[in-house]
């Protein structure tokens, strides 16, 4: 690679997602999904910078809520020696880069940061690795290089940057004229017209030192904010948590806003990578493969004279007849049927759907927890079947519920189960009895992931019905959910 200095990736994880719907949801969103490929959107952002020859280990910033399901996915991604660094709050991409730069540049201001989200796709890796490597020279001279994107078609879904000037002596670079919002079609037709225009990608090159002096310049606030938070941050369980009072004082501002759109040190270098933001149902159906019909299909799906529309399943057979232009997605709970035209509108209904305080924008059927995850199987009046997953060497925390019994069968694996200091291990098609106020624990002693069906019984089976006495990862008698 062309730089000299170190490079210390860092990845912002703390977008919702939501114009994925109904895949993506709040709790669950869509950087941490299989979108396009076999492996999460994060996994894949992490693999691209493995080489540690040329990068050092990532620093990801995410919420609270997802801190175990994104230290999985980098385990997954032989990144466990990573930073997670936890957000408390949600104040978008500015203090989020404001703390990382803060933190690289404590350790050394002439490294160089590149700044990531967790959310993009790249089908060419060795071409993003080369544009990092044009990008080096100009980041090292102390411009802020963004990497852009030469459009393929007037999209209004993305912001553009207008090249300038090239940048004297760094082959490749060119000074950013303007940074432009999402136009509408006609505007955007015009820069393809014109030339000289690229989707702006997001992803940011430049020195830690600058980085932090350029925020200081336009963003005093957010850098304030972001020192305080540092300065008031505590490690737990391997993860560093920004002081939640400090955080919640930054303004809520993107680092384009921010930083990017009033910075004189903006550069640009044109990358072809195959880039997309994966942002709505039809930028997955531009990335997809097609089945020669223009459709992109995934899971159980028949399509009987369609085309150019995204059919996708993860629950049932979904059987499509004369779809045109169409987005058809199915999971266990929720249905989406939209015209791909109006992909981006998705979050309009999600908002709806918040507002009518409905579950199914904040997670799917199957809920994650550190130990591993349960799926509702079904529910009536005084009773509700659940599938628990433990992960090997998992264990839910030590607890008791005041309101419900449960019955626990083993249906694959092993489980050790402790219920008020006696301790009992149950193999394949063994059960147990917890009644109503018992304290107890499932752990799993074995190899392979512990399976339980669990029948709960009572007048109240809420999640919030919990009272843990100890837990493995952290979570007081207070942490809300189950398990």
């Amino acid at each position: 690679m062309a730089a000299q200095r170190a490079i210390h990736p860092i990845v912002l994880s703390g977008g919702a997602g939501t114009r994925l719907w109904p895949l993506s949801r709040r709790h669950y969103p869509k950087q941490l999904m299989p979108l396009t490929g076999e492996h999460s959107l994060l996994r894949e952002t992490v693999e691209r910078v493995a080489d540690r020859a040329r990068f050092t280990p990532p620093t990801v910033i995410c919420n609270d809520e997802q801190r175990f399901l994104v230290a999985r996915e980098l385990r997954a991604a032989g990144a466990g020696n990573a930073a997670i660094v936890l957000e408390p709050c949600a104040r978008n991409t500015a203090p989020a880069v404001a703390v990382a730069a803060l933190r690289v540049a404590e350790a050394s201001p002439e490294d160089l940061a590149l700044i990531m989200p967790s959310d993009h796709f790249i089908a060419e890796p060795d071409a993003f690795l080369e544009a990092v490597a044009r990008a080096g020279p100009a980041a090292e001279a102390g411009w802020l290089v963004t990497f852009g994107i030469p459009p393929e078609r007037p999209d209004t879904a993305y912001g553009y940057i207008e090249r300038g000037e090239a940048l004297p002596n760094l082959s490749g670079c060119y000074a950013v004229r303007r940074f432009v919002e999402k136009p509408d079609r006609a505007t955007a037709e015009g820069y393809l017209a014109a030339g000289g225009f690229a989707w702006n990608s997001g992803m940011v090159l430049a020195s830690a030192g600058q980085l932090v002096a350029e925020i200081e310049r336009h963003a005093p606030e957010v850098l304030a904010a972001a020192r305080a938070a540092l300065e008031t941050a505590e490690a737990d369980l391997g993860f560093l948590r920004l002081g939640a009072e400090a955080f919640a004082a930054a303004p809520s501002i993107s680092i384009d806003y921010a930083l990017m759109e009033r910075t004189k040190r903006a550069a640009v270098v044109p990358a072809s990578m195959s880039w997309s933001d994966v942002g709505s149902w039809d930028a997955l159906w531009a990335v997809g493969g097609s089945d020669g019909a223009g459709n992109r299909q995934r899971g159980d799906v028949l399509a009987l004279d369609c085309r150019d529309s995204y059919l996708r399943s993860d629950g049932p057979l979904m059987a499509t007849l004369g779809l045109d232009g169409m987005i058809a997605v199915a999971t266990k709970d929720a249905v989406l049927i939209a015209p791909r035209a109006r992909a981006q509108e998705v979050r309009d209904l999600v908002a709806r759907l918040e507002g009518e305080r409905r579950s199914e924008p904040l997670h799917h059927t199957r809920v994650y927890r550190p130990w591993g995850s349960f799926e509702g199987v079904d529910a009536g009046e005084g009773f509700q079947v659940k599938r628990l997953i433990v992960e090997p060497g998992a264990s839910i925390s030590l607890q008791s519920h005041a309101r419900r019994a449960e019955h626990w069968v083993v249906v694959r694996g092993t489980a050790e189960v402790t219920r008020d200091g006696a301790v009992f291990r149950l193999g394949e098609t063994q059960s147990i009895d917890i009644p109503k106020g018992a304290v107890h624990r499932l752990h799993n002693p074995g190899p392979q992931a512990l399976h339980v069906i669990e029948v709960q019984t009572g007048d109240y089976l809420g999640e919030d019905d919990i009272e843990r006495f100890e837990d493995l990862y952290g979570r007081g008698p207070e942490a809300a959910g189950g398990g």
